[in-house]
């Protein structure tokens, strides 16, 4: 038997080699197979952190961006309000003029407005039962040749300033429009010079 037991001896010394040269074997390719994932781990990482640090810095310009403009936005607001401010305050003391110069003022619109100086003036209530008569005699005054407007029994409700009628045909001079048109004619020339 002591050749069996030294074949038995052997095969086992053999299976033995075997089996730790199949683990030294595992033993590296699971070492390259850990190496090589770890890289691509690392490298998937990397470029996870790359393209986050990216779409943040995207998500940082978009949002800066949508401030800038709300920004812009409510700049461009307060200067609006500004300027309605300021046609606002130019309609109040226009309003306010003393009785002289707010009827000189009226009959120079009359009479600038008349096309033929037979039309009707229709005047606020509150201006028309004040000042009325006096209007009409300046405007009438004023137009070259002399007129013949006269006032008309109805008013309208304005904050100022006249219409003229002429049968079915008028000719809005209230302040309210006038202020409408000089406004939109000089609103940019105005934003220059009160912004810049």
């Amino acid at each position: 038997m002591n050749g069996i037991e030294k074949i038995m001896e052997r095969i086992i010394q053999n299976a033995e080699q075997e089996i730790a040269e199949i683990r030294r074997e595992a033993q590296s390719k699971a070492g390259e197979i850990t190496v090589r994932y770890a890289e691509a781990a690392r490298k998937e990482s990397s470029e996870i952190r790359s393209r986050g640090q990216i779409a943040a810095e995207e998500r940082m310009e978009r949002l800066a961006s949508v401030a800038m403009l709300d920004t812009r936005k409510l700049a461009l607001s307060a200067k609006q309000e500004m300027l309605n401010l300021a046609f606002d305050t130019a309609l109040d003391r226009v309003r306010n003029l003393p009785e002289k110069e707010y009827v000189a003022l009226l009959a120079k619109l009359a009479a600038k407005a008349s096309r033929n100086g037979n039309e009707e003036i229709l005047l606020s209530k509150e201006d028309q039962s004040r000042i009325g008569d006096s209007v009409l005699r300046e405007a009438n005054r004023l137009i070259p040749g002399g007129g013949n407007l006269s006032l008309a029994v109805d008013s309208r409700p304005m904050k100022g300033g006249l219409m003229l009628r002429n049968e079915d045909i008028e000719i809005n001079c209230t302040f309210e429009s006038l202020i409408r048109r000089v406004k939109s004619e000089m609103a940019a020339e105005l934003a220059g010079i009160l912004f810049d």
